[in-house]
């Protein structure tokens, strides 16, 4: 199952990178190594692929062991969805989600450490050298009054 290497974690993107700090952050600030962490973030964020959500159905025991892992520690969360059926009957439908806010926290508690999880967003103008700004046609110069 392939998913995104990222999705949006507060207005920016939470990527495999972010949520494995989020990962480290939120379990254990020293135990677990860095690669069952990355590991772990792959295998989560390729089940939930470009969604917000999914269906716990599609989940196998061992998995839905990571997820309830990950309940715990605060990253993800359950809702359920309540249907009757055509013959009377409830249906429900269990569903896992990112904790965004969660997370966010989380890769935000790291960043002393490294501001790279989830970066800062800058201008795209901001390192575009002044003399970009001018236009240059047949018969000379002419600067551009305002680059915004």
């Amino acid at each position: 199952m392939n998913g995104p290497d990222n999705m949006q974690c507060s207005g920016h993107l939470l990527s495999v990178e972010g949520l494995t700090k989020a990962i480290k952050n939120s379990i254990d600030r020293k135990g677990m190594e860095e690669t069952a962490a990355r590991d772990m973030a792959k295998h989560i964020m390729n089940f939930f692929g470009y969604n917000d959500r999914i269906i716990d159905n599609v989940l196998e025991p061992e998995d839905r062991d990571a997820f309830y892992m990950l309940e715990d520690a605060g990253l993800l969360t359950t809702e359920r969805e309540e249907t009757t059926l055509y013959d009377g009957r409830e249906w429900r439908i269990h569903y896992w989600l990112f904790r965004m806010d969660r997370i966010a926290a989380l890769i935000d508690a790291g960043k002393e450490k490294d501001e790279s999880a989830c970066p800062v967003e800058a201008s795209v103008y901001q390192d575009i050298p002044e003399d970009v700004w001018t236009r240059v046609q047949e018969n000379g110069i002419e600067e551009i009054p305002d680059k915004q």
